[in-house]
């Protein structure tokens, strides 16, 4: 099945960019994907478990990157603070720069609270769900209250 673009971020917005990151969380290794489109940035964490091999990884991001994707680009995205504009960068510059983030562990700045958005957002839409769930069983529970008070009264 071919990947669709979501309709979030049109496909043909010009300074978009995507980079990960894999770093040890204390009991798993997880992935963080930030993607950088149109002046914001947003994020996906993955849980992977055991440490993967750059085969493993590879593998995983061609088989499942398109959801990863999707669910970064769903959830909330934070302003970016970098400086945009397409620049014709140094060849020699843009190795180091590559070496310099293979060598970072922890993700940015921007995509930890991107994710930490998405977790808010998440932990709203629960709330309010298990409020609805709540109002729902006490008001069944008042109207059963009801029902029995009116058949005590009527003698049965």
């Amino acid at each position: 099945m071919p990947h669709t673009p979501p309709t979030s971020v049109p496909p043909t917005v010009p300074n978009t960019s995507a980079e990960s990151s894999v770093y040890f969380d204390g009991q798993f290794w997880v992935l963080v994907l930030t993607i950088t489109s149109g002046g914001h940035v947003y994020a996906a964490r993955q849980i992977l478990g055991a440490l993967p091999s750059d085969a493993e990884l590879y593998a995983w991001l061609l088989a499942h990157g398109g959801q990863l994707i999707d669910a970064a680009l769903a959830g909330p995205g934070v302003q970016s603070t970098s400086r945009g504009g397409p620049q014709r960068v140094n060849p020699k510059r843009a190795a180091r720069q590559a070496a310099k983030q293979a060598a970072q562990h922890a993700p940015s700045t921007a995509s930890q609270e991107a994710l930490a958005r998405a977790r808010e957002q998440q932990a709203a839409t629960r709330a309010q769900a298990s409020t609805a769930a709540r109002r729902r069983r006490e008001q069944e529970r008042y109207e059963q209250r009801r029902i029995r008070a009116k058949r005590r009264h009527r003698g049965h």
